[in-house]
């Protein structure tokens, strides 16, 4: 019985164990961030069918997916994919994330041959198409925070760091995010930032 303390609940655990209503809330917003997603892809959809004359077929193929978790870094999230094309060594994809307590994001992310199709675009147009925009400097793929450690702004960046992190690196991530505070606003913030990505892509 050495470890009971542990097990016992502080004031304010007591309050929240006792109380379903901020649960049920929180139910209700994870509800309409998936049905903002859902209504996003439906634009994103149309956009990608006014430029298919030159996206790759693999591209215009793919569907939306809505995904949703519990625990990236202990916190609740939504994830909408689309475009999504994932294989071992060849990825193209724009995600959209919601994370709560911390931002709504959108992330370009290339590698395979769609880094090397479009990474002269990403160079040369990039800072032009989106300003406030970040790139991922970490050795992995597959994290989404914007700590230091993983993405710091692009305009920062040398005109030969730039180029050695799109040209050497064997993937581009790209980001913009947006503060919960903009709740009202983030649907149209992030159709015009994929509108931004297509058309940087676009060139």
């Amino acid at each position: 019985m050495s470890n009971i303390s542990k097990l016992m609940l502080s004031d304010e655990e007591q309050q929240l164990v006792n109380n379903p209503g901020w649960i049920l809330t929180k139910r209700v917003i994870i509800d309409k961030v998936c049905q903002m997603m859902a209504d996003m892809a439906e634009s994103q959809k149309q956009i990608i069918e006014r430029e298919k004359n030159w996206l790759p077929p693999v591209i215009l193929r793919s569907t939306p997916k809505i995904a949703k978790g519990e625990n990236y870094l202990q916190l609740p999230y939504v994830l909408l994919d689309y475009p999504r094309c994932f294989d071992t060594t060849n990825i193209f994809a724009v995600r959209t994330m919601f994370w709560w307590g911390n931002f709504f994001s959108i992330t370009l992310h290339v590698s395979g041959i769609y880094k090397q199709l479009f990474r002269e675009r990403i160079l040369e147009n990039t800072e032009a198409a989106m300003p406030g925009i970040f790139i991922c400097i970490n050795e992995s793929q597959w994290h989404h925070h914007f700590e230091p450690n993983n993405y710091i702004p692009f305009k920062q960046l040398s005109a030969k760091e730039r180029e050695a992190l799109i040209l050497e690196k064997p993937f581009v991530k790209l980001a913009v995010k947006f503060p919960l505070q903009q709740w009202n606003d983030i649907p149209m913030l992030l159709d015009s930032s994929f509108k931004a990505i297509i058309e940087m892509l676009k060139g």
